[in-house]
């Protein structure tokens, strides 16, 4: 399978410094050649046939090889091209000081085996055995030249063929150990570059996780921490890396220990982070034999909202099945009561009753229809209401159905009419739900409730707020308000605020709880300001 990552460009950078260090050879190479020319004489080179020749070769090996270094030090040039000149510079120099002093000219060729090595680790085989081939020719015409003018040292043909089978072997043998130390160094580079990627991909998983997890080290001290569990700690911006475990967490930093001990797991929920959030540990090691540990910390409130998501789709399913079957007899009660309200003998306090019995099944019909909508999704279907008035009938409505003894309903509205849009029957259920909670907890001990609907504007959206004189829902429980299944009550559901809630979402309004400073609680629905419906 190919690899998706793209070859570094460090293998050109190794072979920039090999040709940087290819050209600082040459200049030590022309440094040695001053001082066998310019040197105490026949000390060091013997004698000299050409002197004026060798100072000349001299004097232009040393610039070239200058030229050559800082050649090689730039970056734009290409590296084959600076290798093939220098190593041609080299050839014709071997020549010409090997003419000029016959006596150093094995010295001379051995050091331009190496010359010709080190080419071919920049050159295509087919170009370094042409230079290769070129020494040899270069040799070649030098023992002739020297033949020829008598100036030739006492050197046999067997040393010419050696050292030219040394030019053809060295380059040979470079050219294909390059290739391979190139061919391996890309493996080995891709390798790293895919395993250094893989890397960050995994921390970068690993960081993404909803499951917190943090890397613990030997000495109990935190060196990796995931977004996760940064959130359930709280600490978003200074983070946890570097910090022991023991101060972030001692309950959990005794678990690990026992752990580490025995072996033994304790997965129970514990709190966790300032807010005190219950997570579930678990343990396991990095390595099989390392000190370094992962703690998992799985959010239990992520698996109670599951179970809970999954118990809503159940209780929406029977809530549906239970609201069709409610349906049958609510439509035997509403014909009866027709039925009765046909009759000529009943008395006009009976037919006052009738009438209340009439109004309380559309109510709950009205109730079977939202639930079941509430259960398929369906849009609410808003309608412009002025708020002030069916506030009133609203109070009117349920009044009649309460004793003086629950309590007493009344509207705290404001003169001038407010328009809003909202699902009347949707509205009447919220209210009446929110208008019940008030009164079963919004009283004080031994005094009745007292409740208030208040109708407003707020930032130019229309308010409906359900006030009462109660005391209050406590910080803790408040924040739990709304949830499904959650109540305070032996006999209650936990389901009323959150249909209220949803019914209102389903409107594009918000239902929220507003703290009271002098005591009581409110429970604002905020409208949309325009239809929602309208410009979804």
């Amino acid at each position: 399978m190919p690899s998706i990552f793209a070859p570094p460009a460090y293998t050109q950078r190794v072979l920039r410094r090999e040709l940087y260090l290819f050209a600082l050879y040459r200049l030590l190479e022309a440094s040695l050649l001053a001082l066998v020319v310019f040197g105490p004489g026949e000390v060091l080179s013997g004698e000299a046939r050409n002197p004026a020749l060798a100072t000349a070769a001299c004097l232009a090996y040393l610039p070239a090889s200058v030229l050559l270094f800082f050649w090689s030090r730039r970056t734009d040039t290409r590296m084959s091209e600076v290798a093939l000149v220098g190593v041609c510079t080299d050839i014709l120099v071997a020549f010409l000081v090997t003419h000029a002093i016959p006596e150093v000219g094995p010295g001379v060729a051995l050091m331009l085996v190496f010359n010709l090595g080190a080419a071919a680790l920049f050159l295509r085989l087919q170009a370094s055995l042409a230079v290769a081939a070129l020494a040899a020719a270069a040799l070649m015409v030098e023992f002739v030249w020297g033949r020829l003018d008598g100036s030739a040292a006492d050197r046999p043909l067997a040393e010419l063929l050696m050292f030219t089978f040394s030019f053809f072997a060295m380059v040979t043998l470079t050219f294909l150990l390059g290739e391979r130390l190139r061919t391996s160094q890309d493996l080995a580079d891709r390798r790293g570059v895919e395993a250094e990627s893989l890397a960050g991909i995994n921390e970068l998983i690993i960081r993404r996780m909803r499951t917190g997890v943090l890397m613990v080290d030997a000495t109990r001290r935190i060196r990796l921490a995931n977004e996760a569990a940064v959130q359930l700690y709280g600490e978003t911006e200074q983070g946890l890396d570097g910090r022991l475990l023991a101060e972030l967490s001692p309950e959990l930093a005794e678990r690990l220990d026992t752990w580490l001990r025995n072996g033994t797991l304790d997965d129970t929920p514990m709190g966790y982070g300032n807010e005190r959030l219950e997570v579930q540990p678990r343990f396991t090691r990095l390595l099989n034999e390392s000190d370094t540990v992962l703690v998992f910390l799985d959010d239990a409130s992520l698996v109670s909202r599951r179970a809970e998501s999954l118990t809503l789709s159940t209780m929406g399913r029977f809530s549906a099945s239970l609201a069709h079957e409610i349906r049958n007899p609510l439509a035997a009660i509403n014909y009866a009561v027709q039925l009765l309200e046909e009759s000529t003998s009943l008395p006009d306090a009976d037919r006052r009753l009738l009438e209340i019995i009439h109004q309380q099944c559309q109510r709950t019909n009205g109730i079977v229809e939202s639930v079941l909508g509430l259960a398929r999704r369906e849009r609410a279907m808003g309608e412009q209401l002025e708020l002030v008035a069916f506030s009133r009938r609203f109070v009117d409505e349920f009044s009649r159905t309460m004793t003086p003894d629950n309590g007493v309903l009344q509207v705290g509205a404001r003169p001038k009419p407010l328009i809003g849009v909202f699902d009347p029957g949707h509205l009447q259920q919220i209210l009446t739900i929110l208008v019940q909670n008030a009164i079963n907890y919004g009283r004080l001990p031994g005094e009745v409730a007292r409740v208030t609907i208040a109708v407003d504007e707020r930032d130019g959206r229309p308010v409906i707020e359900v006030l009462d004189r109660g005391p209050g829902v406590p910080d803790a429980i408040a924040a739990q308000l709304g949830r499904p299944f959650f109540t305070t009550s032996e006999h209650g559901t936990g389901l009323g605020l959150y249909i209220a809630r949803e019914l209102s979402r389903s409107n594009g309004a918000s239902l929220d709880y507003i703290s009271v400073p002098g005591g009581g609680a409110c429970f604002r629905i905020t409208l949309a300001g325009r239809n929602p419906l309208l410009n979804a």
